[in-house]
């Protein structure tokens, strides 16, 4: 994907992947660059995200393959109000749902919020949804420029994680420390039903485990994505 000129390509190990958790967002990132402190890599690019149309963004970004990340400003809806702006040039980002706090590790303190978005298309409110979702995270004590006279800027600085939903289950945009997924859950019980050998016997052949291996890579797609889990399936209902 072509890349914006403004936006250089970073250099990176082989293997990296960029998966912060919301907290690792605010505390490492979010809070560092409204305090002016260097942040721990120069992974995330500044734009002025609600200029523009989601689709445009993906080449803004200087890293990010099927979620992409940004620093953004945010104005003022209407001059003397609280409400920002998220007209783009062909549509409008609109909130879904109440904002969720943030916590800390400890549980004991509220970090920031993090607010849920689509992407219509058009105006309100006759807009089309699109397949286009964000999170905008913003910190409790938001950095107000506004206080500045006429000012129309809300706050210096938010972070957006912006995707475009796909079909396939989308494990890295769900809460990283939720639960583990229910279709693959719901795909262990059928084995009782389909295998001969009794359920938590310790003396089964080999042939047995392969024959698991082979029923779930066949009938159950959600453990065939994820074969490290299978084979760990196999073996604990059947070690050879």
């Amino acid at each position: 994907m072509e890349k914006d000129p403004l936006n250089q390509e970073i250099q990176l190990p082989p293997g990296f992947r960029f998966h912060p958790s919301d907290e690792e967002l605010i505390v490492h990132y979010l809070r560092k660059k409204a305090t002016k402190i260097p942040l721990p890599a120069a992974i995330i690019a500044d734009v002025e995200l609600y200029k523009f149309n989601p689709w445009d963004l993906p080449k803004k970004a200087l890293f990010g393959e099927d979620e992409w990340y940004f620093f953004t400003p945010r104005d003022r809806k209407y001059p003397n109000g609280m409400r920002p702006n998220r007209m783009a040039s062909s549509g409008y980002w609109k909130a879904t749902g109440t904002d969720k706090p943030i916590l800390s590790s400890s549980g004991a303190k509220v970090i920031g919020a993090k607010k849920a978005l689509v992407f219509y298309t058009g105006r309100p409110p006759k807009g089309n949804k699109t397949d286009w979702i964000m999170h905008e995270y913003r910190l409790p004590e938001a950095t107000w420029t506004a206080k500045k006279e006429r000012s129309m800027r809300l706050d210096d600085w938010v972070l957006c994680r912006v995707r475009q939903k796909t079909g396939t289950a989308g494990n890295l945009w769900e809460d990283r420390n939720g639960p583990a997924s229910k279709e693959t859950a719901q795909c262990h019980p059928k084995l009782d039903k389909h295998c001969p050998v009794p359920m938590g016997t310790t003396s089964t052949a080999p042939a047995t485990a392969e024959m698991v291996r082979e029923y779930l890579y066949r009938d159950c797609p959600m453990a065939a994505r994820r074969p490290h889990k299978l084979a760990l399936l196999a073996w604990t209902q059947y070690p050879t």
